[in-house]
């Protein structure tokens, strides 16, 4: 019988420490190719809002599955979520289904901890001041992954929604901002995770050194990075074959002539398993573009399963 996950099950079972390992060695499976994985179907439902179909396989570890996702930005004016989502297993043996796992969460989570990896491999070694342009989910999930792979001394957050930002800071070591350029200026490592389709980061306050991590614009003709700071990054993002898809980041750049389709140096992937470098100097600025993957949905849909079953969680659904 396969196994229902709901939202709560999935929380209990899935720390965010064990996920980044996780991710890590999802990414590293992914860029080596042993990973099968289109890249995935998105359609429109109405103006900004998308339906996405992602599937993946790794074989070797006999993991199968796909999400279902819904991207509804409006949600959040009526206190639901923009981002909706379920993730099906199935025995990559025989096909049966093992489990139903609620995706939502297990996108909010697995964002923040590929984001972690970036951190991991790419940012400087003493970064002390995490900024956060964003207030949402991801802004939340950012916080509680990120310091896990750094120490960070100094937390700043700036919104455009004023009355988001002061909910996202409440009972949090976070210090709000008046505007993005005062958060971003001398961090070292800035979080963009804002619903923006257009740049909220001006590359003249980025500061050398700085790990700029891009993870809300996943739309090709959607951005939320100045250019000239594309440019000037190392940039490194989960999959070439979908960056040069759907990443309006890299895409709107080169269509600005500020780069070329060679200016992505690695994916994440390549540099966690040292086949390509990361970091090259403490004055280099490095960019991981984040679109978010299959295999990071069913891997972690997959550890949540493995998890619940000796846990004891969730639901046996006869069929």
């Amino acid at each position: 019988m396969p196994l229902w996950l709901s939202e709560s099950d999935v929380r209990a079972v899935l720390p965010m420490a064990e996920l980044i390992d996780a991710m890590e060695a999802a990414l590293i499976a992914f860029s080596a190719g042993r990973v099968v994985q289109p890249v995935r179907t998105v359609f429109g439902i109405r103006e900004r809002c998308f339906f996405g179909l992602m599937p993946a396989l790794d074989s070797d570890a006999s993991i199968l599955g796909a999400k279902l996702v819904t991207v509804i930005p409006e949600n959040t004016a009526k206190g639901l979520d923009s981002h909706q989502a379920v993730i099906v297993l199935f025995d990559p043996a025989c096909g049966a289904l093992l489990a139903v796992t609620d995706g939502r969460y297990i996108t909010e989570a697995r964002t923040a901890a590929v984001s972690a990896v970036s951190v991991r491999h790419m940012a400087r070694s003493d970064a002390r001041v995490l900024a956060i342009l964003g207030s949402g989910v991801q802004a939340r999930s950012h916080l509680v992954a990120l310091p896990l792979v750094r120490d960070f001394r100094e937390v700043r957050a700036w919104s455009p929604n004023p009355a988001r930002l002061r909910e996202f800071v409440a009972g949090r070591n976070v210090t709000a901002c008046d505007s993005a350029e005062r958060t971003v200026r001398d961090a070292d490592v800035v979080v963009l995770a804002t619903s923006s389709i257009t740049p909220v980061i001006d590359d003249a306050w980025v500061a050398p050194g700085t790990h700029v991590i891009a993870v809300g614009a996943c739309r090709y003709n959607h951005r939320e990075t100045d250019p000239r700071l594309v440019a000037r990054a190392l940039v490194v993002v989960d999959s070439r074959a979908a960056a040069m898809q759907e990443a309006g980041d890299i895409l709107l750049a080169i269509e600005d002539g500020c780069i070329d389709s060679g200016h992505v140096h690695a994916e994440l992937g390549e540099v966690a398993s040292g086949t390509k470098s990361g970091r090259q100097d403490a004055a280099q600025i490095t960019l991981f573009k984040s679109l978010g993957l299959a295999i990071e949905d069913v891997v972690s849909a997959d550890l949540a399963y493995r998890r619940a079953l000796t846990a004891g969680r969730g639901m046996l659904v006869s069929q």
